[in-house]
């Protein structure tokens, strides 16, 4: 085990960055985009039962799924993150208490989520939007959703655990069997047994139980950490390292939730068709951008060793090789959703009106959607090394801080324009907030690299190890050394 983390560790602290981000992104992004195709499934197999009002209850449901996510997420990130830093400082006894700590956190706040739900079913579907057609729907998928509630959010913290001590493969291969099974099930569920949307629901509860078993074994393989139990300790400092961690996900994620019902709301008054598009065209833009996220967790575990090890020169090496790559496969994506969006929309719910609304808004979010490499690379970054209170500010600025107030007072304004504006002007100032942010942050280290070295603060950061002492790197590879 020490030999497995000691090679580790060498390999994250030396090894080129852009070269190491890359080998650590493909399996994050090959994880995020399953995670996309979990929700898409759905949305997809519904979609064939010819009612828009059933495709709808998915597209309401989906705020439930981000507040289940946004649990996951908190602990996940919460812990994950304190864990690398640990990992990058060699202090393994206390990334091993906390993986246990987040993972038990998770399972219980992820019961309670399950019972609450239950009760109040009724309730909460109203409240997420739901209209007196889609009501039926909702209530029959999101009563098994509920159900699967404990194990989709310790998956989360699972996946994320693995990501920040560099093993993202172990974590794609348990995320992406369960995407198979998922899709494999969905079809057999919904139109073979005919059981409609519950049956999509089943699948995909079914599906995550898979994943998190796959998971929890895979933790135990390759020098990772394995969650146990009995190594929980739920005390006010560790608390308060996975709030300080995983704050800014649990504000980005729960706050999606919230924009999801503000959009539902408004879009209420149009009709099920309006609420139907934008489902449609909110999941396909996860979908484009969950290989922008995944480019980032590639870099967070990065990140947080190097920041750990005060290699604060490869953190910044890592920012902008993100923001570079990751700002050319936007425009990309952008120009592609822009040129195909009717046929894009037409996969999921072939229906004029539908198609013609859902169009629409996914030309109109891929204008703000260019700008949002930058913002989701300057949140990682400030989240990963412990700047909380401007990393959740930034995780909310999208789709809260900018997006509710935009969705709530634009269509009062400019009717159905108004929802369909929202987001790409939410994007737009979700930029100009980080841009200010991220350099403020790379200010700071440049001053906490030139104290480490005992020297003045100069453009480049000072090449830091262990021994404080600056040195030079040798043919793009960085030498430090370390102790035994």
């Amino acid at each position: 085990m020490e030999e497995y983390q000691g090679k580790k560790y060498i390999r994250m602290t030396t090894e080129p960055v852009g070269r190491l981000i890359c080998e650590l992104a493909a399996p994050c992004i090959i994880s995020m985009l399953v995670t996309s195709i979990y929700n898409m499934a759905d949305t997809y197999f519904v979609g064939k039962l010819n009612s828009n009002s059933a495709t709808g209850a998915v597209g309401v449901v989906f705020s439930l799924m981000a507040v289940i996510q946004a649990i996951g997420f908190f602990f996940g990130h919460g812990s994950g993150n304190y864990i690398s830093r640990k990992m990058g400082a060699q202090d393994m006894g206390e990334a091993r208490r906390m993986s246990s700590t987040g993972f038990t956190l998770a399972l219980l706040a992820g019961g309670v989520l399950c019972v609450l739900g239950e009760i109040f079913l009724t309730p909460l579907a109203n409240l997420l939007g739901a209209t007196p057609t889609i009501l039926p729907y909702a209530r029959d998928y999101m009563r098994i959703i509920l159900a699967g509630a404990p194990w989709m959010t310790a998956s989360l913290v699972l996946n994320n655990q693995l990501r920040f001590q560099g093993s993202a493969a172990y974590g794609m291969v348990g995320i992406s069997a369960g995407a198979v099974m998922n899709i494999a099930l969905d079809p057999v569920f919904i139109f073979v047994l005919d059981m409609g949307v519950s049956g999509a629901a089943l699948a995909t509860i079914l599906s995550q139980f898979a994943s998190f078993c796959l998971l929890l074994w895979q933790c135990g393989r390759g020098g990772n950490l394995r969650p146990h139990l009995r190594e929980a300790h739920v005390k006010l400092f560790y608390l308060k390292e996975i709030v300080r961690g995983g704050l800014p996900s649990l504000a980005r994620q729960g706050l999606a939730s919230l924009a999801t019902v503000c959009l539902n709301r408004s879009a209420r008054g149009y009709g099920d068709t309006v609420i139907a598009a934008m489902a449609v065209v909110t999941r396909v833009m996860m979908f484009g951008g969950s290989a922008l996220i995944g480019f980032g967790q590639g870099f967070q575990p990065v990140c947080g060793f190097n920041y750990g090890a005060k290699l604060y020169h490869r953190v910044r090496q890592g920012f902008w090789f993100c923001v570079k790559w990751g700002t050319a496969f936007l425009a990309v994506v952008c120009a592609l959703g822009v040129a195909f969006a009717p046929e894009v929309v037409a996969l999921f719910r072939n229906d004029p009106e539908v198609v013609r609304v859902g169009a629409l808004a996914m030309r109109c979010q891929c204008v703000g959607f260019l700008l949002s490499g930058w913002v989701v690379f300057s949140n990682m970054t400030l989240q990963t090394i412990g700047d909380t209170g401007p990393a959740t500010f930034l995780a909310a600025a999208r789709q809260g801080v900018f997006f509710i107030p935009a969705v709530l007072l634009l269509p009062r304004l400019f009717d159905l324009w108004g929802i369909l504006l929202a987001q790409p002007m939410a994007d737009i100032l979700s930029f100009t907030t980080a841009v200010p942010l991220m350099l403020r942050a790379f200010g700071r280290m440049k001053k906490a690299a030139a104290a480490d070295a005992g020297c003045e603060p100069v453009d480049n950061f000072p090449q830091t190890g262990y021994n404080k002492n600056p040195v030079k790197p040798q043919n793009n590879v960085d030498t430090i050394n370390i102790k035994e």
